[in-house]
């Protein structure tokens, strides 16, 4: 079954991860989708990043329709710089807010957040890349990651979890995590510099955990190979202790489904964003 779930009515289109919040009361986590928002094309309509040359006004109007719309101030948004790398930030009060309403002051250099902090919304953007969401409800923490394919070899997922470990004393067993609507084998090709980069990974990976290298990526006769971003996350989530059982996994291909969500491959690269959050509500 599919753990992302469309919230239902009018307005942003958002898809929550709907188990996780029936279980825990106060969290909101789950990921924006390309609908009801105010942007036009190329962006249209729900775009939720400052950086791709949308009219700021719009983009802000935006993030506050999703936070609104997923039961949030829009002042609790924070966010950080992405830069395709894997490093962690935890995020403490002094820094809600960062990112909300301008890209300067976004956490920079940094692709992954954390908190155990509540009244804080994490987000980080994507339009074809795997959102990565964590919680850990026995520490109360949260964290959230954007992991492309160079996040993904650098893995980032690992880098998260061990960050959590140090900072809040999170045991990966407890940790749930989830891993978002993404682009998928079916729609990724890449070539050579990839490949030699994903290859030895999902190899080292196959090995670990048990999984065929096959699942992760297919190299195919013209040299080429088709990489399943999504699986090789959630291997790597299994290998640093998280249990197969606690992942919730996503079908959505965000290039099959550009009617949902926006697909950086698909649309030549002239598109929107969309927003993955998570946080806890101040009681």
């Amino acid at each position: 079954m599919e753990p992302f779930v469309r919230m239902e009515g009018a307005g942003p289109s958002l898809f929550l991860l709907r188990g996780w919040m029936e279980e825990t009361p106060g969290l909101a986590a789950g990921i924006t989708g390309r609908e009801g928002g105010v942007s036009g094309p190329p962006w249209a309509s729900l775009n939720c990043g400052l950086h791709v040359g949308d009219d700021p006004e719009a983009v802000l109007l935006n993030r506050a329709l999703a936070a609104r719309a997923a039961g949030w101030e829009p002042d609790a948004w924070t966010c950080a710089e992405q830069v395709h790398g894997c490093r962690v930030h935890r995020v403490v009060r002094a820094d809600r807010g960062r990112g909300a309403s301008d890209a300067a002051s976004a956490i920079p250099g940094t692709d992954a957040l954390m908190t155990d902090e509540p009244g804080i919304l994490l987000a980080s953007y994507y339009a074809d890349c795997v959102p990565l969401i964590f919680h850990d409800p026995v520490k109360g923490a949260v964290a959230l990651a954007h992991a492309g394919w160079r996040g993904t070899v650098l893995e980032i997922a690992a880098r998260t979890i061990e960050a959590m470990e140090r900072e809040f004393g999170s045991r990966p067993e407890d940790v749930r995590a989830a891993v978002g609507p993404a682009i998928g084998p079916c729609c990724y090709e890449v070539d050579g510099p990839v490949i030699e980069r994903a290859l030895p990974l999902a190899e080292t990976l196959a090995a670990d955990t048990g999984a065929p290298v096959e699942t992760m990526i297919r190299v195919t006769d013209d040299g080429k190979a088709r990489l399943n971003l999504k699986e090789m996350n959630r291997q790597i989530m299994i290998r640093s202790g998280i249990m197969p059982g606690r992942i919730a996994f996503s079908s959505y291909c965000t290039g099959c489904r550009a009617d949902l969500f926006f697909s950086h491959r698909r649309e030549g690269g002239r598109t929107g964003r969309m927003a993955s959050f998570i946080g806890m509500r101040e009681r």
